[in-house]
């Protein structure tokens, strides 16, 4: 089954907002006393950042559905999905395992956030 580019981010922005809140009950509940303050710190980080690019993904969804697919906006939104999981996704699998080398994956998520911003941006300019 084919599904609309608006339709397929607005899944997207659906699953990983639901995902988001998930984790950030269970970082606040589950691992409060199971992980040092900076530890979940970093996982806290990573559900703020993830909640954040939920929201640029919905704004893509939204921009789809309204403007019409281009390719601008479908990299945007899957610039953002890919820095999700790698930005959050390490922060998440640093704090949980203290494997201080998954910090190295992080900065390459934040710079697909940026790619996807940048998108955005010369869409809304381009337009």
């Amino acid at each position: 089954m084919i599904i609309a580019m608006d339709r397929t981010f607005l899944l997207i922005g659906a699953v990983l907002g639901f995902l988001g809140v998930a984790l950030g009950a269970f970082g606040a509940h589950a691992l409060k006393s199971r992980l040092s303050p900076e530890m979940l710190t970093v996982f806290e980080t990573g559900v703020r950042y993830q909640m954040y690019h939920t929201l640029a993904v919905l704004i893509v969804a939204a921009a789809i559905g309204h403007i019409g697919n281009t390719r601008l906006l479908a990299f945007a939104g899957w610039s953002f999905l890919a820095g999700i999981l790698l930005f959050s996704g390490s922060l998440y699998a640093l704090a949980l395992t203290s494997v201080g080398i998954l910090g190295a994956v992080t900065p390459f998520g934040g710079l697909l956030f940026l790619i996807g911003w940048a998108c955005l941006a010369v869409f809304a300019v381009a337009r």
